[in-house]
């Protein structure tokens, strides 16, 4: 299994640390953290160490869900890893 940690920094800003993949994001209780309270949410990617198109599917899942609400994801420090599947996906628009 991969460790993936999400910690709540301010009440709207988080910070994911370890493996953002198929294994970590299975876990329902990180979703629900996210999706509670603020208007926007800002996520600190910089400890990320890697990342699949699972852990991509799922910020996107978390993006699409907010939005419903009429709330917004920011992603910051994206790893190149996220970035490029990004690219191969042609979702980065989904992030601006």
């Amino acid at each position: 299994m991969s460790k993936l940690s999400l910690q709540q920094i301010k009440p709207q800003h988080f910070a994911i640390a370890g493996e953002l993949t198929r294994y970590s994001v299975a876990d329902k209780r990180l979703s629900e953290q996210l999706v509670q309270g603020q208007e926007q949410v800002e996520i600190d990617l910089s400890e990320v160490t890697r990342v699949d198109t699972a852990g991509l599917a799922w910020l996107i899942q978390a993006s699409s869900q907010l939005q419903r609400q009429g709330r917004q994801l920011q992603l910051n420090h994206i790893p190149e890893q996220l970035h490029k599947l990004m690219q191969l996906g042609q979702v980065e628009s989904i992030f601006e």
